[in-house]
């Protein structure tokens, strides 16, 4: 087959192929980075935080009458009203452990800084974020533990966040950028220019900040049970019983002491699935949206593509009659139909590969949004093609079921 009946016709109908054209183009540049958004986006909510999350429950409260000074009256009571929490919640039958804990991951509030090989930080440098905790924190956590040694219970201070412990437990990223020759264990390091020394390294614990940054796993932990107004525990249920463990501690603690509050949606009681479907709402929001917009406008194209090879075959169905007369197969006209629209869609692809590239550049420019990988633009060209050759396939069909006949009664 030629393609010169081919370009003839599609000569004669320039303005409903060059929109169906710029239709293909359009819809190639859209889906390709819609896809990539969704992907990021599934990625982000996919990424591991480092912890055990099932059965891990997390506390925040506050002290309506608590003393808020910083003199060392106010700590020692603000102290032993947590000291007496953990108590509590430690003797319930469905808490497996507990820990005093002011953050966690995808929890936004948090501490951070820097972490240095000297105390003037003119070397080398980590940004990391701090959480603080007591000797139980890293095993309620259930992060895994790959070199050293939890904290013991003397080397845990109490009082106002700040860097400082003269003992800290790393995460892994922290430990390679600081030594990448994998001796960071016991080696001296400064916290904003306060010296401390890496007694632990955890494999894996992402900061609190859970957007996207060159730093979402560089996490320092400090041995500090923190006393504020407002306090933090992380509970570990048994397994199995996490629903009814939430029951208890709320009973538990307010049995102990009533005078505290929890008001919701960012204080109370919630298991960490709960924390992770918060965190990430946006993201699912983004990528079903990004979704939708997908499947419309694929389902458009599909039914622009469908309806102009239907309308073709209605006005050529005289001429087909004639090339059936004239020997052609029901094969040679079903060909014929998706080679033309082999070429309509190409045109559209070739135009929607470079527009994908320019809407990518425009959303970096616009929007921080990270490089469009080719890999993407490829694979949806692919199935634009795919898209594009199944559509025609059905009115194609129509087509080759014309009989000779038509010719005839046609003259």
């Amino acid at each position: 087959m030629t393609l010169h009946p081919i370009l003839a016709a599609l000569r004669r109908h320039k303005v409903a192929a060059l929109l169906i054209v710029l239709q293909i183009a359009l819809t190639l540049a859209i889906v390709s980075n819609a896809v990539f958004i969704i992907g990021h986006h599934v990625q982000r909510m996919m990424r591991p935080t480092g912890m055990v999350e099932e059965g891990l429950i997390r506390i925040v409260q506050q002290w309506p009458a608590a003393p808020s000074g910083d003199d060392d009256a106010a700590i020692e009571k603000l102290d032993a009203l947590q000291r007496a929490d953990l108590e509590t919640l430690r003797s319930l039958p469905d808490v497996q452990e507990v820990a005093a804990s002011t953050s966690n991951p995808l929890l936004s509030g948090y501490i951070d800084g820097y972490v240095s090989l000297d105390a003037d930080q003119k070397g080398q440098s980590v940004h990391v974020a701090y959480y603080y905790g007591d000797q139980n924190l890293r095993s309620t956590f259930g992060l895994h533990l790959i070199a050293g040694r939890d904290f013991s219970a003397d080397e845990i201070r109490h009082g106002r966040a700040a860097p400082g412990s003269p003992v800290i437990i790393v995460s892994k990223p922290v430990a390679d950028r600081l030594f990448p020759n994998g001796n960071a264990l016991g080696q001296t390091v400064y916290q904003d220019g306060k010296p401390a020394t890496i007694v632990g390294i955890v494999e894996r614990l992402q900061n609190p900040r859970w957007m996207d940054s060159d730093w979402v796993y560089n996490s320092v932990i400090e041995p500090l049970r923190q006393d504020d107004a407002w306090t933090g525990y992380m509970v570990r249920a048994r397994p199995g019983r996490t629903d009814e463990a939430m029951r208890e501690i709320r009973k538990a603690l307010f049995a102990t002491n009533p005078m505290r509050l929890m008001p919701e949606p960012y204080a109370g009681i919630h298991t960490f699935a709960e924390l992770r479907a918060r965190a990430y709402r946006s993201d699912r929001g983004i990528a079903l949206l990004m979704g939708l917009i997908c499947l419309i406008l694929l389902s458009v194209t599909a039914a622009g593509i469908v309806g102009l090879t239907s309308f073709w075959v209605v006005q050529r169905h005289r001429q087909i009659g004639v090339r059936r007369a004239l020997g052609a197969r029901r094969i040679d006209i079903l060909r014929y139909f998706q080679l033309e629209n082999l070429l309509i869609a190409g045109s559209g692809a070739i135009i929607g590969v470079l527009l994908a590239f320019e809407l990518n550049h425009w959303l970096m420019t616009h929007y921080e949004m990270t490089r469009l990988p080719p890999h993407y633009v490829a694979i949806g060209t692919v199935a634009i093609l795919v898209l594009a050759q199944a559509s025609v396939l059905v009115p194609a069909r129509r087509a080759s079921n014309v009989p000779p006949v038509v010719a005839t009664r046609s003259v």
